[in-house]
């Protein structure tokens, strides 16, 4: 079996770390050139707090700065183990507003022979754009990114385009709370000062931002880093009673944020603290970072915000592929993501590509015909079921004894970007009833699934099912098909063309004969498949 990082031949490694005002975090990423496309190996993250300067001078401290180095001598082994070709660091507000920031820099420089590019505000948003380009479908529709660092705030408009705004303002969760917080639980007066703090300095990007606006656009917030990621956490844990997985494509609502906000300002460090999912670190800090967020999303007039778990450190990567030659331009990176991702994942396990594309296109076929007389699901359903069958027989990679199963862990723990999680998991329960029993309640892999995509899934593996079977020997035997619906024989008929006249296809026929079980049962209509060599294409 192929080592599951890939081949060195194949592959490339890279490190990417951000050196925040709060917190530092490195990911490591494999590369593969021939795609383009990158994944995510390692995460590593330390809140060091560089921004916890000196009062008076505001100089970075000798304890941070030596908490700093450390956290990246362990950065630096960690990437020699995936025996990174290079190791990109990026400073950001802390380092760029301090007085001694880059004599802390070649600090670094000198006891770690690492290199650190100090990056400016509008450096950093173009950055997390490329960072949340790579993770979220956008359509060629107008996003607003949110950015809530320790030191700083970005905020940023583009299309997969080039970003038509970018914009980095100096309100960070730990700047606020260590210039305005100073009571605990926070007086009222402070709130007060606080919030009209923020709306004040929010003011002048969001008008920069609303003046790229066009007439009729309607536009999604996204929303990135560790703050956002904390909020909707608590609000998924409270609301659902889980957390996702990963968070990415979670929805968060301005009203739900104001009730957090609301609870936040009442509770002292220590009963924020008691809240599951909060860390002391975060405890401290998360009332400045929520508040900032409401703040945005009132002036935007945005009532609700979606979750990216991709921003600076990944843009970092994409950075580097655009300046390496390996991806040409932003729109070609953004365009197919999903697409990208599918394909990365079916050449990752060995997958028969022109089988599975056989099998995609007849199952969309299926969906097709059927649209509006059996189901009325719409594009996003129908691009899932594509995802589904080029990946159904991944786990085959695994081994061939009940590789629906293996597909369906493999697809689930994959790192499919641009899907959310519950996308996901219908792509993997597509691809798990491709074969054998059909979905249970007594299977938690379906029944976790909300209500509607349960629906999805009953209704749709049916028909991948039959895009399997009219392919049972994988050579293409089947040319076309035509759909008959008859309603009042409750029959439903697949009159099938042959590639060549003279084959009859036996073994086709006798696989849509042994997997029509599934179709009937949940459409209620008996299937009959007819060969018909001089059918007209349609």
């Amino acid at each position: 079996m192929v080592n599951s990082l890939g081949s060195a031949e194949s592959n490339r490694f890279i490190a990417a770390i951000d050196m925040g005002t709060n917190s530092f975090h490195m990911v490591v990423a494999r590369i593969d050139p021939k795609l383009p496309a990158f994944a995510i190996v390692a995460r590593e993250k330390d809140t060091v707090r560089l921004g916890d300067c000196e009062p008076k001078t505001g100089c970075l401290k000798l304890e941070v700065m030596a908490r700093a180095i450390a956290t990246l001598r362990r950065f630096q082994g960690i990437a020699k183990t995936f025996n990174a070709e290079q190791v990109i660091a990026v400073a950001t507000s802390a380092v760029r507003e301090a007085p001694n920031g880059r004599e802390f820099l070649k600090k670094v420089a000198d006891e770690l022979d690492l290199n650190v590019s100090l990056i400016s505000g509008q450096e950093e948003a173009r950055r997390i754009y490329l960072g949340v380009l790579s993770g979220m479908e956008f359509n060629s529709q107008p996003q607003v990114i949110i950015d809530i660092g320790g030191g700083s705030t970005e905020l940023i408009l583009g299309d997969a385009l080039e970003p038509r705004c970018l914009t980095s303002t100096k309100i960070g969760a730990v700047r606020l709370t260590g210039e305005f917080v100073k009571t605990d639980p926070i007086s009222r007066d402070e709130f007060a000062y606080l919030l009209a703090y923020i709306r004040i300095a929010l003011e002048r990007p969001i008008e920069e931002l609303r003046s790229h606006f066009k007439a009729g656009e309607s536009l999604r917030l996204i929303g990135t880093a560790g703050t956002i990621e904390t909020l909707a956490a608590i609000n998924a844990r409270e609301k659902l009673g889980t957390v996702p997985n990963p968070l990415n494509g979670y929805q968060l609502s301005l009203k739900d944020l104001r009730d957090l906000v609301n609870r936040f300002r009442k509770l002292s460090y220590s009963e924020r603290l008691a809240i599951p999912g909060m860390s002391d670190k975060r405890s401290e800090i998360i009332l400045a970072g929520a508040l900032i967020l409401q703040e945005a999303m009132v002036l935007l007039g945005i009532e609700s915000l979606t979750v990216c778990d991709r921003s600076l450190r990944e843009g970092v990567i994409v950075d580097w592929m655009l300046t390496h030659g390996l991806i040409e331009n932003r729109l070609r990176y953004q365009s197919s993501i999903r697409q990208r991702c599918i394909h990365h994942m079916a050449d990752k396990y060995d997958v028969n590509l022109e089988h599975s594309e056989r099998i995609a296109s007849f199952a969309l076929n299926l969906f097709d015909r059927t649209q509006g007389i059996l189901h009325n699901w719409g594009n996003e359903e129908r691009e899932l079921l594509w995802a589904a069958a080029i990946l159904h027989n991944c786990g085959l990679y695994v081994s061939h004894s009940a590789h629906h199963k293996h597909s369906y862990y493999l697809i689930r723990n994959g790192e499919l970007l641009g899907y959310t999680e519950t996308e996901i998991e219908v792509i993997a329960n597509l691809a798990r009833y491709h074969r054998k029993n059909t979905p249970k309640k007594k299977h938690e892999n379906f029944t976790i699934l909300p209500k509607k995509y349960r629906e999805v899934v009953s209704k749709l593996h049916p028909l991948l099912r039959l895009a399997v079977a009219l392919d049972r020997r994988q050579i293409g035997a089947i040319a076309r098909f035509k759909c008959e619906y008859r309603p009042e024989f409750r029959e439903f008929r697949l009159h099938l063309e042959p590639l060549h006249p003279g084959d009859d296809c036996a073994l086709e026929l006798w696989s849509l004969d042994y997997k029509k079980a599934a179709f009937e049962m949940e459409y209620n209509l008996k299937l009959v498949a007819t060969l018909e060599p001089t059918l007209v294409a349609v």
